[in-house]
């Protein structure tokens, strides 16, 4: 070999050791010990949780600059999704971990996973330890790829296999593949691409629930449905019509179905309905179509409709997320269907004891910038 090949090959040498150095060293901003910030009773009940933005904590200031215009604009510091809610209604017996700013780099954590290490949160973001959700996933975040859940999630719950014993997952993940395809939905509701993302999205799911159930076959496994965004007031001047509103609901209701039988026959799983929870607050469309949606009443003054706005009067935020109110509401059913589908004994969430979490939120208003 030549010298100027002895000295290039050399230097990638280098190159290559300082790059492995580099990713070995590469911190994940973990506490060395997160459980010393633990707020929970000893006996809490576990809560992790994959999905998409939907269940990624609003709060999260890695995320969300503090002048951001998402999650909520001048109220998000009031404006809190579902994990958030429980955290502060129920922290003391659902367990969602601390929260912690922890995470790396897709590619880094999938570089270290090459390596044999541990890839730990992909994305970094500040949220619960446990939850997993991030902004953007789709089915695919699952199990593969750079931002990959359940194999992550996995190894943390690895560490502690006796708490997880008497955990639950949450997986509420599948609308970012199926939103895209609304049009394609209400011209036939059995169009091929439609059962390819059906097949997709449940062999993920499924592949998921494998790696869990088979090193912690008594944790329990909550599967959400997922939403129709016909009831997106985003979506209202679209698909006007009973024919297209109808295809739209079958196409639905087939990949909720496939969802629904992952869980049947096994009392360690369950389904949540989340298009029969909307319409139990905020009801549909009328028979031709038209949006004919009505008001959720929460004591004597507080009136949320079915309309978009960071204000929580409205159900829907800005950026098009589920608003205080809604997450609030999503966050007492779900006790009350972890109570009913899996006997686990959550104190459920009282009309009462919501309201009185929701109206100092909702009197306080908007944060005035600096300055104004």
């Amino acid at each position: 070999m030549k010298r100027s090949a002895r000295l290039a090959a050399g230097a990638m040498a280098l190159i290559l050791a300082a790059a492995a150095l580099t990713l070995v060293l590469w911190s994940d901003g973990m506490p060395n010990d997160p459980s010393s910030s633990r707020v929970t009773a000893p006996g809490a009940i576990p809560l992790a949780v994959l999905g998409d933005s939907n269940s990624h904590s609003y709060q999260d200031n890695l995320w969300f600059a503090a002048d951001t215009t998402e999650r909520g604009g001048a109220y998000r510091s009031r404006t809190f999704q579902w994990t958030e809610v429980l955290a502060r209604l129920r922290g003391e017996q659902l367990e969602l971990g601390p929260w912690v700013r922890w995470g790396r780099p897709g590619v880094v954590a999938l570089a270290r996973e090459w390596m044999g290490l541990r890839g730990g949160r992909a994305p970094r973001k500040e949220d619960y330890l446990y939850n997993f959700a991030n902004s953007g996933a789709a089915c695919k975040n699952l199990m593969g790829g750079r931002f990959r859940q359940a194999p992550r999630l996995l190894a943390l719950m690895n560490e502690d296999p006796e708490r997880w014993a008497r955990g639950v997952v949450v997986i509420r993940i599948g609308l970012n593949n199926w939103a895209g395809l609304m049009d394609l939905q209400a011209a036939d509701p059995a169009a091929p691409p439609l059962r390819e993302v059906v097949a997709y999205c449940t062999g993920e799911i499924k592949a998921a629930v494998a790696m869990i159930r088979a090193a912690h076959p008594a944790t329990r496994i909550l599967l959400v449905g997922v939403f129709n965004e016909v009831d997106d007031p985003a979506n209202f001047e679209r698909w006007q019509s009973a024919a297209e509103v109808r295809n739209i609901r079958l196409a639905l209701d087939g990949f909720n179905a496939a969802i629904r039988r992952l869980a049947e026959g096994d009392a360690r799983m369950a389904f949540f309905d989340d298009v029969a929870w909307f319409r139990s607050h905020w009801g549909s469309r009328d028979a031709d179509g038209k949006p004919a949606y009505g008001t959720v009443e929460l004591g004597p003054s507080l009136r949320v409709t079915n309309s978009i706005g960071d204000d929580p009067r409205h159900a829907v935020l800005t950026d098009l997320h589920p608003g205080l109110v809604w997450n609030a509401l999503w966050a007492q059913a779900l006790v009350a269907h972890l109570r009913e589908a899996f006997g686990l004994p959550v104190t459920p969430i009282s009309d009462e004891e919501l309201l009185r979490f929701l109206e100092p939120l909702v009197a306080a208003g908007p944060v005035k910038a600096p300055g104004s």
